[in-house]
This record gives structure tokens, sequence and C-alpha cells, in this order.
């Protein structure tokens, strides 16, 4: 086991990219964004779904910019709902969808049908991927994206990001290899555009974003209360790896939202902004109607800076966030220093 290790490092240390895209900065913008300034000057004609009304953000070495909020997988909508939530999003700009589970893929997938061209589709198949000890080979893992690809009717991913088992500080170094080997080679045979993995730990990210150059794209947890280390923190490897961030859970897993449904749109934007402030973190927040698309939107258009009473109305959310977290999302807490 031993040697299988030490050949896999040789082969993985050898078989990895040696040139990134010239970087333009990670967190660039196009079009109009917080403070009513228009961002760095890009090509606009290369963003997919264009907007002027949306602003948009370079991931990563991936070069691709990218709404500054995208739709999120986990939704309670069936497919006609869907439908008509996809709809919405590529009227006012948006650009990306995010899928975990098979079934959200297929959804996803049918609702996006004939409109391709509008959107990039990320997607996981997180039942069957390294969350799963029996899906730990690049062979298991490329099976399981040629099912998912194969059942949602899809000749490829723009984003196939594994979900990793939580903590992913447990995998071993060399599930980790096998998982890179597997992202790799589907990138070689065109099922997807791009790379990544999801994480509940952030020793894993480090770990993976440092060692692998292969790695485009990464989703992580990101809440109002959480805040970016004062040292060795996580923002530092994305920034020096040239690496693209997603924000899972952004709103706690619905824990956020308290009162009347003013209020509870209300909180959902102020998340939004907080999180845009980061100027790394894209939210991805689980959508399951229209007026949450508009809800969504209308966040990004808002100013970015919170006001003093404002930073006191999150901070007070967020503290009753906390107290409600279910079991099952206790470890969000864990995410509050990235």
């Amino acid at each position: 086991m031993e040697n299988k290790k030490v050949n896999r490092r040789e082969f993985m240390r050898d078989s990895a990219m040696t040139a990134a895209s010239v970087a333009v900065g990670l967190g660039a913008v196009a079009g109009q964004n917080a403070s009513g300034a228009v961002g760095a000057k890009v090509d606009t004609s290369r963003i997919l779904n264009y907007n002027q009304n949306m602003e948009y953000r370079r991931q990563g070495k991936t070069n691709l910019m990218v709404s500054a909020v995208c739709l999120g997988g986990h939704s309670r909508s069936n497919v006609e709902q869907r439908t008509e939530i996809v709809s919405r999003c590529i009227d006012a700009g948006i650009n990306y969808i995010d899928a975990c589970t098979k079934g959200e893929v297929m959804r996803d997938a049918k609702a996006l049908k004939g409109r391709r061209d509008k959107m990039y589709l990320a997607l996981s198949h997180c039942g069957r991927e390294t969350r799963n000890e029996k899906f730990r080979t690049a062979k298991k893992l490329l099976g399981s994206l040629d099912e998912v690809l194969k059942d949602s009717k899809l000749d490829y991913t723009d984003l196939w990001r594994v979900t990793c088992y939580e903590p992913g500080g447990r995998h071993s170094f060399n599930t980790a290899c096998e998982m890179v080997e597997a992202l790799e080679t589907a990138k070689k045979q065109g099922k997807a555009r791009f790379v990544g993995f999801s994480t509940h730990d952030r020793r894993w990210i480090k770990f993976m974003i440092e060692y692998f150059e292969q790695i485009d794209c990464i989703c992580f947890p990101f809440t109002t209360m959480s805040k970016r280390k004062q040292t060795d923190s996580v923002f530092d490897a994305l920034k020096k790896c040239d690496v693209g961030a997603f924000g899972i859970k952004p709103f706690a897993a619905g824990s956020l939202f308290a009162g009347s449904q003013e209020e509870k749109n209300r909180r959902a934007r102020l998340a939004i902004r907080y999180i845009l402030q980061s100027n790394t973190v894209i939210p991805i927040p689980g959508l399951n109607r229209v007026s949450e698309v508009d809800n969504a939107v209308k966040a990004v258009k808002e100013r970015r800076q919170l006001d003093l009473k404002e930073r006191a109305e999150l901070e007070n959310a967020g503290r009753q966030t906390w107290a409600k977290l279910p079991p099952h999302y206790q470890w969000l807490k864990d995410w509050e220093y990235v």
C-alpha cells in the first residue's frame, strides 16, 4: 500500500497542469457593482448571458465570469416550477446553476433544456462520490459521473465538483489522489470543462488546492457568521492558487429566516450583501420560487457596504440562527472563521 501511495504521489505531481491562465485578479467584476460604479473593464461579449444590471466575477483559473449570485440546487421546486425559476434567472443575467444530487441534476437539465447556452451547469452525484466509502476510487467516481450524465441526457458538465466526506479531512491521501485522477480524466475525456470539489472541512481545502494544481473551483459553507481568519486563511490559499470559490448554505439551511416574508427577504438580502463583501466567495443559495430570485437580484443591486444599523441587525440575526440550528447542521458553527 505504501508503494502504491508513493507511486501515485509521483504520478499526480508529474501530470499536474504546469501553466495556469493569466490571472486578472480574484474577484474581478464587470457590470454595475454595489457602489453603483462600473467594475474592471472586461469584454462583456465573452460573459455568458450578460446583463448590464448584473455583476460578474472571475472564478479563478477557469477565467469564467460568473454572476455575483447563482442558483443553488437544493430547492423544493418541481420541474415546472424550476423551469420558471431558471427563466427568471436567465432574464436577470444569472448564468450559473449548481446541482448536488442526481435528482437535482436531472431536474435542472430538463429546466435548462434548449437554453444551455445561457447558463453554466455544475453538478455532483453526491450519494455516489467520495462521501460514500464505496466510491473512493477513480474508476468508481468516473462511473458515477457517467451515470448522472447519461440519466440527465447531458454530454458534459461545466464543472464537476465531487462532494467529499464531512469532515473532509478524514480522507486519506490515497483517496485524494484517486479523486484528482478521476477529475483529470473527466476533463481529458471532455465530460467536464472544469473540476473541483465541495467540502465541510477547511483543512481539506488548503491541502487539496495547494497540493493539486488540477483543482479549478471549490464549494464550502459561508454564512452571515463566517469571517476571514486573521492568519492562515483559506482566502489566502485561494488567491495564491487562483482557485474559484462558491459559498454554500448562505442562509444557514434556512435557519437565518424569521418573521414576516418581508423580514425574511430583508435578511436574505443582507446575507448576500455580506457574503459578496468578501470579494472572493460567490453565494449559491437554493431558491424555491421566482420571487426569491428577484430578491437575490435586488441584493446584488443594493450597496455592498453594510451600515452600523445593518451590521447590528445581521449580527443579531446570526445569533438567532446559531441558536436554532437543527442537530444535523451544528457543523456550520465550525465555519465561523475561514
